[in-house]
């Protein structure tokens, strides 16, 4: 899959299309989080800039465009995380979890969830 970088505004106009399947320009704009006051321009902005980088596509239903994402939010965490271990851990993936084990704080349990999806991702039994 190809990087798939999105800012933050792109990353919230995205989600409405996962949580959706699909929506229209307005119907995105209705969707956004509290506090994001967009015009319908602004959305339909940069949803087509969204479809230039193969993120979204979309089809006419009657005079309107119902837009639907192309790629999966696994997809996108996958990505961006990628470039994040790359450009600030220099491609080393334990010291980012490193760094969030040891820079976070932690809640009660979630040192053991760690251990355990460790566990069964190394095939052993959690």
């Amino acid at each position: 899959m190809p990087r798939t970088q999105l800012t933050d505004l792109q990353l919230d106009i995205v989600r409405v299309l996962w949580s959706e399947g699909e929506a229209t320009v307005a119907e995105v704009r209705d969707r956004l989080p509290e506090g994001r006051n967009l015009a319908t321009t602004t959305v339909a902005t940069v949803l087509s800039r969204l479809e230039k980088q193969n993120v979204v596509t979309r089809r006419l239903d009657g005079r309107q465009y119902v837009y639907r994402p192309t790629v999966t939010e696994h997809q996108v965490r996958r990505s961006m995380v990628a470039d994040l271990v790359g450009s600030l851990f220099e491609g080393d993936p334990a010291a980012l979890v490193s760094h969030l084990v040891s820079d976070a704080e932690l809640e009660d349990g979630d040192l053991e969830r760690v251990r355990a999806m460790l566990q069964i991702e190394e095939g052993g039994v959690a």
